[in-house]
């Protein structure tokens, strides 16, 4: 898409954010554009997820208002000293994005943060697609730096979830769990993904690119798109959410929690995880190469999974083990 596609498009939303009809003509002639050429943009960004339609004689309305993702709101939310957040309409994943600017040498400061409105590219864990529809979920992006090399980073998905836990606890009263060991849910659905990135060497300098997926207010279609029972953080609250503020608070939270992870590692979290514990002392399953069954006891020191089974406890990495709920 091109630049003056992107910038049309972006003028085109603040038009219809309020929720109330525009006619086409009237769109046309403020964007200066065919009626055509506006009605290709509805269609692309209805492609996005985006639940506009029409009526004849009164135009193009949004189903409900839109508050779009703002630089400078954002900018103006965040304490002073914090790292830049970039904004971004539509990218193909806010992961690759960051990760070719820190590759590139544009990205140096830890705590850098891109978010955009939608993905056509995202990822989630083992390579599966993310759902990304417009302006309907926060889709974050932030850099870290581990000195101590990529066996520092042991850990590390369980502090971004208990992080997420915690803000929004305080911040929005929804008290959510943490499933290892990446997600995060509530009331027993997926509200948020985690994807850790790393690039480095076993006892150098290594680069980490965190990613967060987290549903804010789904559209309809959505159930189309999702496998999973999901949860999205307009109904866990029954409030609307302001995306610019949750960008702002979430790169603080993060930002001081890995501070204390980068001094200290994980060992000093592992209480905290107890707490936040999707399956605490629950009979679970873990699935890999064979299925293994037992109870859940937590995590060690390093994060990795305890279970309690017939052979006494084991521990289990991440990789590509998916925990779930026993039979």
């Amino acid at each position: 898409m091109t630049k003056a596609s992107l910038v049309s498009q972006r003028q085109l939303l603040n038009a219809l954010a309020a929720g109330e009809f525009q006619s086409g003509q009237i769109l046309a002639d403020m964007l200066g554009l065919s009626r055509t050429a506006v009605a290709n943009h509805i269609k692309q960004l209805q492609q996005l997820g985006l639940d506009i339609y029409k009526v004849k004689g009164r135009g193009y309305c949004l189903s409900e208002p839109l508050t779009l993702l703002d630089a400078a709101k954002i900018n103006q939310l965040r304490p002073a000293g914090c790292a830049d957040i970039l904004v971004q309409h539509i990218t193909d994943s806010t992961n690759s994005q960051l990760m070719q600017k820190v590759q590139d040498g544009v990205v140096t400061q830890p705590g850098y943060t891109i978010v955009a409105e939608a993905q056509t590219a995202g990822r989630g864990r083992r390579g599966r697609t993310w759902y990304s529809p417009f302006a309907a979920s926060l889709y974050f992006s932030m850099y870290w730096r581990l000195e101590q090399g990529i066996q520092a980073a042991m850990g590390l998905s369980l502090v971004v979830a208990i992080a997420i836990a915690r803000m929004l606890k305080q911040q929005y009263q929804v008290e959510a769990k943490v499933k290892w060991p990446n997600d995060v849910y509530v009331d027993g659905k997926k509200l948020c993904g985690i994807l850790v990135e790393l690039a480095g060497q076993a006892h150098a300098g290594c680069d980490v690119i965190i990613g967060i997926g987290m549903n804010i207010r789904l559209p309809q279609q959505a159930l189309d798109n999702i496998d999973q029972q999901y949860v999205d953080l307009a109904g866990a609250c029954e409030a609307v959410i302001d995306r610019n503020l949750l960008v702002a608070m979430l790169q603080q939270q993060l930002s001081g929690l890995l501070t204390e992870f980068s001094s200290k590692g994980f060992s000093g979290f592992v209480e905290e995880f107890g707490q936040y514990n999707q399956y605490h002392n629950q009979e679970v399953k873990l699935i890999g190469s064979n299925e293994i069954k037992g109870i859940c006891l937590g995590v060690d020191q390093q994060g990795a999974l305890l279970i309690k089974t017939t052979e006494g406890v084991q521990a289990y990495f991440g990789g590509e083990l998916s925990l779930r709920a026993g039979d």
